[in-house]
């Protein structure tokens, strides 16, 4: 039951974050909005890292360089992509971001390159998904004729 507890904070947080960006007059600089924004999530995760147990050190960045610097490319296509994705989409279209998240993330990530567990409610779970996908387009095309 944990990972609903993860899963919600995880949820909440990206509420706040479409709510935001959503919300938030355009601007001529498109990447202006995301920079402020990942200015205060440092700032936060600063803080949370400096009040943290366990000691920080330059070992852990050699060991861990290559995850650092996948995971930062990550993030920026993440914002990128919830950048165009919100401003010209609108917020009823995460529901494309968190199904593909679902394919690329549980499937590709967890299943092909980590070998984690999966078993036939894992699968159909992944055809459900693809099946939202595809009756999501359908009621898309619906709204835009």
């Amino acid at each position: 039951m944990k990972v609903f507890y993860f899963a919600l904070v995880a949820a909440i947080g990206n509420a706040m974050f479409v709510y935001g960006q959503r919300g938030s007059s355009t601007s001529d600089n498109p990447f202006f909005f995301l920079t402020v924004t990942l200015t205060v999530c440092t700032s936060l995760f600063l803080v949370s890292t400096l009040i943290s147990k366990g000691p920080t050190t330059l070992f852990y960045v050699q060991e861990n360089l290559w995850y650092i610097l996948i995971s930062g490319l990550g993030f920026y296509f993440t914002f990128v992509g919830f950048y165009w994705l919100y401003t010209q989409q609108g917020a009823t279209s995460y529901i494309v971001y968190a199904l593909l998240s679902i394919l690329t993330t549980s499937i590709g990530v967890g299943l092909i390159l980590f070998k984690e567990p999966f078993n036939r409610f894992h699968v159909i779970s992944g055809l459900l998904a693809v099946a939202a996908i595809i009756t999501y387009g359908i009621g898309q095309s619906r709204l835009d004729s």
